[in-house]
């Protein structure tokens, strides 16, 4: 006996064709219509209440099928129904008519069932159709092979008309369902980068006599990975939600008061984890685009308080590439307006740029080189300088700052914050102290060898890039490796929104205890915050250069210093080059100081004969 799927169909159906329906149930029974609301069991969204405009397809070589579930179907209230009862044009029909559902029968003459659902499965339009397959077999082997071949259901005749309603719409849910995530971002509810880009491409695909100046804007926002690593993932999820709605009213605003046609009016995306994005497809002017782009830079503005007490303020930065002039290309926009967005989080954040071939120069500048340092720390190019900091009132050394330099194979030599501003990632950030720690662990063990006083050495860590957890996880590895704790400064710059969690500061608390200390760089400067002081658990602060340059900010300068030492903290003064520098510094009572003053970064060397003594 035959064990192939269709012969078992086809043995079947020979005792006479059987009906598709229920006798007695050829009519929709409402109230069991209404026993499962995919409206509550997929997600409230309106495109629900557009089912019954689907159009049907049923292929069956029973006629009488055919009218009973079209008459059925009609009183369910759908509209659109195809139907054939020539399988041999099944697939044709499909790809002319396009149906939102195919109904099918497996036991057909000429063309079978399986043989329909093997082509669609195939086919790169037609597999995303969903079928419900209708047939009297029980076998359970037919009932698998269908599935594998991509049906999405299963009903053996006769079939309950009920069940085949809620079948039905519960299929057609699924499929917008589908549909919708294909093209939105399931968090924000916003179209998501697929789209963007299909509506660019159609912004630039336009006839020459409609088309326009067009803007794409990118907005990312600042310091959201620092949010997550401090707050959670589900805070930061609340902010990207919180953020979108209020740029969605933004944009929205401005569609209506442009009253442009539908194809010209701006649109908000969301285009990746941090960034949005707005596609303007006809703008009037830079200059009225530079005026939306305020709007939008105040709009993802947003304070929130977590748990009634600490507020976060956020912000966002934007770039903006502009058709044609930028490019005339989807990928080289999109990539043009990216490479704006993060020069603008580079120049302070909170602002805006447009792009230029200046800044495209430099960005392809910048990845080479950030290219070229990851080979320079196996090629033996990178070493660690010692820059000397003194006690302001003796000038004796106090400690050193690491500086870390480069020598680039084209002979270019980058020193200090250059090298720093090119680790651009966390992998890089982290990397990069790693193996600076791991310089000061050699070189200390030299000079306990020589028998010489070890400083204390800083090392600077940006936490804009460098997250908290993995801060200390790397300073555990070194101090496990052999660093001395106690010859340690960390110096933390930037990570003004830094939001540290109680782990966060326990583990800090605990390094502490080990005899590293803690260091707040750039005080007072851009990326700084006044409330660092009292999130972290600081040693010192290093006040920034600016406030020893004019002798305008000599009141600045004196009022940080006496808040420092309110706070018991240690002051230590950056950039100082002239002894007018030094003398207010004695006069303000700042501790110590670095900068060409004091000499500058030597070589281990050089720094050990000029400056360290021999231990007593």
């Amino acid at each position: 006996m035959s064990t192939d799927p269709e012969s078992t169909i086809a043995a079947s159906g020979s005792s006479g064709p059987s009906t598709v329906f229920m006798p007695g149930d050829e009519r929709l029974a409402d109230r069991r219509m209404g026993a499962v609301t995919p409206e509550q069991m997929v997600w409230a969204h309106g495109s629900l209440n557009g089912l019954t405009e689907a159009a049907i397809m049923m292929v069956d070589d029973e006629p009488l099928n055919i009218e009973m579930t079209e008459a059925f179907l009609e009183d369910a209230g759908y509209r659109h129904f195809v139907s054939t009862t020539q399988s041999e044009q099944a697939v044709e029909l499909m790809r002319s008519r396009r149906p939102s559902l195919l109904l099918l029968d497996l036991s057909m003459p000429k063309v079978s069932g399986m043989q329909i659902l093997k082509v669609m499965r195939d086919d790169p339009v037609l597999r995303h159709v969903p079928v419900i397959v209708l047939t009297s077999t029980h076998d359970p082997q037919v009932k698998l092979h269908a599935l594998s071949l991509g049906a999405m259901d299963f009903l053996s005749k006769p079939v309950d008309p009920s069940e085949l309603a809620l079948r039905i719409r519960n299929t057609l849910a699924a499929t917008v369902y589908r549909d919708y995530l294909a093209e939105h971002d399931p968090l924000t509810t916003l179209p998501n980068k697929l789209r963007y880009k299909e509506a660019v491409k159609t912004a630039l695909a336009r006839p020459a006599q409609r088309r326009a100046k067009g803007a794409l804007i990118h907005i990312g926002v600042d310091q959201l990975a620092s949010v997550n690593d401090a707050m959670g993932r589900a805070v930061g999820d609340q902010l990207m939600q919180r953020i979108s709605k209020r740029l969605a009213s933004c944009v929205e605003a401005e569609a209506a008061d442009a009253g442009a046609g539908a194809d010209d009016r701006p649109t908000l995306y969301r285009f990746d984890g941090d960034e949005f994005a707005v596609l303007v497809p006809q703008m009037e002017s830079v200059e009225t685009t530079a005026d939306f782009i305020n709007r939008l830079l105040d709009a993802a503005s947003t304070s929130f308080n977590r748990g009634g007490s600490q507020e976060i303020f956020v912000t966002c930065s934007i770039g903006v590439a502009v058709f044609p002039d930028d490019g005339d290309e989807i990928d080289s926009l999109v990539t043009n307006a990216g490479l704006a967005m993060r020069h603008a989080k580079s120049s302070g954040r909170h602002t805006y740029e447009f792009f230029s071939g200046e800044l495209n120069e430099k960005a392809v500048r910048s990845l080479t080189r950030g290219a070229d340092l990851r080979a320079a720390f196996t090629r033996e190019q990178v070493e660690v300088l010692y820059q000397p900091r003194l006690h302001t009132l003796t000038g004796s050394l106090a400690g050193a700052q690491a500086v870390v330099r480069w020598i680039h194979p084209s002979g270019e030599v980058f020193e200090g914050d250059a090298v720093l501003n090119m680790a651009t990632t966390a992998e890089m950030s982290m990397a990069l102290a790693e193996w600076t720690l791991g310089q000061l662990r050699d070189q200390n063990k030299e000079w306990r060898a020589a028998a010489l006083r070890l400083p204390r050495v800083g090392v600077p860590v940006s936490l804009d890039l460098l997250a908290l957890p993995h801060l200390v996880d790397i300073l555990r590895k070194s101090i496990r490796a052999g660093l001395q704790p106690q010859y340690l400064s960390v110096e933390l710059r930037d990570g003004a929104d830094l939001q540290p969690t109680p782990d966060n500061l326990e583990a800090l608390a605990g390094l502490k205890k080990m005899g590293v200390h803690f260091v707040l760089d750039h005080f007072g400067g851009a990326g700084s915050s006044l409330l660092q002081v009292g999130r972290l658990p600081a040693d010192e602060v290093k006040l920034h250069q600016q406030f020893f340059r004019e002798a305008g900010n000599a009141p600045l300068a004196g009022a940080m210093l006496d808040m420092a030492r309110s706070m018991h903290l240690r002051t230590v003064a950056t950039g100082i080059e002239t002894e007018r520098q030094l003398a207010l510094l004695e006069e303000k009572r700042c501790d110590e100081y670095q900068g060409p003053l004091a000499g500058p970064p030597l070589k281990a060397a050089a720094f050990a004969r000029k400056w360290m003594s021999a231990q007593s």
